[in-house]
């Protein structure tokens, strides 16, 4: 039989590549400066059929060894040595055989071949390769022209791809290398071989060099980044090249590269399902583009640009990875933020431990008060133990984070149990250790507040999308933010207004993800409500917050009773301020009996009549209920609460609105009350009890109190600004029993003259003081 060569012969096959040179291949850049300008080449795709890269299969192998110059002669004969069928493998390096015998007993490496041809024969429906070798020819037989065609593509791309690592894994000159780099493109972009590994490869070869070459100038940097720009625009980068390109980020924010190479790149990243779990680096890089954008002089305004991009023109975006993707980027970025504070927190509390004043669940005891102390830096992690056991200790450091919690000795639980044996529970129990948290300090360093600034930006902006917010809403619960930022008041400060544009939404799948999800779970509405530890604007988000939860389908007694038994306090307050929307509230829990405790009930009365609007829908609901007028005829509260962060005035309203002349027990703690509050205290015949823990309540008042009631038998006074001319004062006051002066300035004589003339006094807390 006669073999002639076909590559040129029939029509249905392709023009043989010719086997160019690896290097030389590419002309050197027009200026002969590379880098200078970067710009996008004309990509060449392949028109025609497509092929899958092969891995392995099977194909009829014949070797004839022979010198080169015979080989026209063998071929032209008729005579041919016998086929042997092998399972080959296309390996990195090699071609090799599943059954390792006969002609292919050795693997043949790429790099002995020296030439890949396309054959076949004349007189019979067979399909042929031919590869050269010194010494001989391997024939390779295919059932069709297609699979021929197949081996024929993909052993052209492995041995090429073999070179190519080959050539590059040893640089010499980078103006070489650019050329070589830019060939492999080429190659890749004009194969037709159909596979995500023909892309792939290159960037990852690419990927490998970079890694290996640290001493690369700022031109070469953008030479690499343009010449391989065009496998990036269907393409993720790799590992080692996203690190390449965070540097590039970082280091050349300004360059023309990271707006005309890396953002396509970073808009597939988004627009594609992406798992940043498996790939970080991705996430990373598109993190440094963000704020390699944010480094321009529009700065945000570029930012705003790029995500209205990924958004689209329509109202409603086409692309439903966008938002989860971007969110997931500026959650990591705010989670870097306070990377060094979490990885120092050495068994710190959580924010409801340090709320509820308690340590990890084993070393839990009731009665806990808190303060929080600004920071030292220097501070670190330590647990101090006194010798009595009652004056326990502890200190816990998270870096710039210092807690000091004080356990209550006895005394004070004593005071406590004097206060009442009521089952209803303390109105401001819940908020004694809130208001607190908001002198929690953190210090970010100047990048950290950079990147935070961002990305909390970037988060109000998605936040502007009407269809993206209920998706942002629910990404954003349950709370997805380390406690160092919600304890961060800068943070939670820009974030209002993602929570604020929530609030407002009339959509039911937006705000109702205002709520927590889990029990004893804090969700926005406890973290911005008063007491909380991002409340700052004294209750206005809040009760945004629960007139539009109100108004929607959470008008039901469940919701009222969660009001009541974590929310009163700020509910009072703020409807003692004249907010109509907590004054309906309070009407509802009365109407609908939410609150069963008659002295509550008299107070909520008393905070809706000390108000014009809520002395109206009071009389309107009394019209409605008769036994509310009856409950008032009785006579006023005979204990009564003031929310936090109340104020003389908020005390002075109150007490104006109705009769408090039954008043035996009235706490004040942790309100912003002052020693003015003292000419309305006076004003209370019956009291017999009063809290004053960690007010500004100075000596002025108490020498108006010693004067007036003498009756008090039991003060808090702890945490107030009180010193010995005040304290003295209280001498006159005989009916004294219980006296808690912790952490004031008082003088161990004092507190000897004090006990002296007081002989009712069986109760002291001195802690803290000089006296101690």
């Amino acid at each position: 039989m006669d073999f002639t060569n076909s590559s040129c012969g029939e029509s249905d096959h392709r023009q043989i590549e010719e086997n160019k040179p690896l290097l030389g291949e590419m002309s050197a850049p027009e200026g002969g400066k590379m880098g200078a300008v970067p710009c996008r080449r004309a990509v060449v795709h392949f028109n025609g059929m497509r092929y899958k890269l092969l891995q392995e299969g099977d194909i009829q192998v014949c070797v004839i060894r022979h010198p080169r110059t015979f080989l026209s002669k063998i071929l032209t004969s008729k005579f041919l040595r016998r086929w042997e069928p092998h399972h080959l493998t296309l390996a990195d390096n090699s071609l090799t055989s599943a059954t390792p015998t006969g002609y292919m007993e050795d693997s043949m490496p790429y790099s002995a071949i020296e030439d890949v041809q396309l054959l076949s024969w004349e007189n019979a429906p067979k399909y042929c390769l031919q590869l050269t070798f010194p010494g001989g020819t391997v024939l390779l037989q295919a059932a069709n022209s297609y699979l021929r065609d197949q081996w024929f593509h993909s052993l052209q791309w492995k041995k090429k791809i073999y070179k190519y690592k080959k050539v590059l894994s040893n640089p010499n000159r980078w103006e070489v290398v650019l050329k070589e780099i830019r060939s492999l493109v080429d190659m890749a972009l004009t194969s037709p071989l159909q596979d995500d590994s023909i892309h792939q490869a290159p960037l990852e070869i690419v990927s490998k060099l970079l890694s290996e070459s640290i001493n690369l100038t700022t031109q070469e940097h953008e030479s690499i980044i343009v010449a391989i720009a065009p496998l990036l625009e269907n393409n993720h980068p790799p590992p080692d090249l996203c690190e390449f390109f965070c540097k590039h980020c970082r280091e050349r924010p300004r360059s023309m590269v990271v707006i005309e190479v890396f953002t396509p790149v970073v808009q597939r990243i988004l627009k594609h399902n992406m798992d940043f779990g498996k790939c970080p680096r991705l996430r990373l890089f598109t993190q440094e583009y963000i704020l390699a954008l944010n480094e321009l002089n529009a700065g945000m305004e570029v930012v705003k640009k790029f995500i209205h991009s990924m958004h689209g023109p329509t109202a409603n975006c086409p692309h439903p990875r966008v938002l989860p993707n971007l969110v997931a980027v500026c959650l990591a970025a705010i989670y870097s933020c306070y990377e060094e504070f979490i990885n120092s927190r050495d068994n710190s509390p959580s924010l409801k431990e340090i709320r509820n004043g308690c340590q990890q669940q084993c070393d839990r005891k009731p009665n806990i008060p808190l303060r929080l102390l600004h920071t030292n830096p220097d501070l670190v992690s330590q647990e101090v133990t006194s010798a009595d056991s009652r004056h326990k200790t502890v200190i816990v450091t998270s870096n710039e984070v210092h807690v000091e919690v004080e356990r209550n000795n006895t005394v004070n639980q004593k005071l406590k149990a004097n206060t009442g044996n009521d089952s209803e529970p303390n109105l401001i129990d819940c908020l004694l250790i809130s208001p607190a948290c908001s002198t929690m300090s953190i210090e970010l360093s100047p990048q950290a507040e950079r990147v935070l600034e961002c990305y909390v930006e970037i988060l109000k902006i998605l936040s502007d999308y009407d269809d993206w917010r209920p998706a942002l809403a629910s990404l954003l619960q349950p709370i997805p933010f380390p406690k160092e930022a919600l304890a961060h008041e800068t943070f939670t400060k820009e974030l209002k207004y993602v929570i604020q544009r929530f609030a407002e939404d009339p959509r039911q799948e937006v705000h109702s993800c205002l709520l927590s999800v889990r029990a004893g779970k804090d969700g926005w509405f406890q973290l911005y409500s008063p007491g909380g530890v991002a409340c700052d604007d004294d209750g206005e988000l809040f009760a945004s917050m629960v007139h539009i939860l109100m108004g929607s389908c959470y008008k039901t007694k469940k919701f009222l009773l969660s009001l009541a038994e974590n929310k009163l306090g700020p509910c009072m307050l703020l409807a003692l301020r004249g907010n109509q929307t907590m004054v309906e509230i309070l009407c509802l829990m009365l109407e609908y009996n939410i609150i069963e405790n008659n002295d509550t009930q008299l107070q909520i009365i008393s905070t809706l009549e000390s108000t014009d609007v809520g002395k109206r829908m009071y009389e309107q609901l009394c019209d409605r209920q008769r036994e509310l007028k009856e409950l008032q005829r009785k006579g006023g509260p005979t204990r009564l609460t003031l929310p936090s962060k109340s104020t003389d005035a908020d005390l002075a309203r109150l007490l104006s609105s109705g009769s408090f002349g039954n008043l035996e027990n009235l706490s004040l703690a942790f309100t912003n009350v002052t020693s003015a509050c003292a000419e309305q205290l006076i004003k209370l015949p019956s009291l017999k009890q009063l809290n004053l823990w960690s007010t500004q309540f100075g000596d002025a008042g108490l020498r108006v109190l010693s004067e007036h009631l003498t009756t008090l038998q039991v003060l808090n006074l702890c945490e107030t600004p009180v010193t010995d001319a005040g304290l003295l004062a209280l001498s006159s006051m005989k009916s004294l029993c219980s006296l808690n002066m912790n952490s004031t300035k008082l003088s161990a004589d004092t507190y000897e003259d004090l006990k002296a003339k007081l002989p009712n006094l069986k109760e002291v807390d001195v802690r803290y003081t000089e006296a101690w």
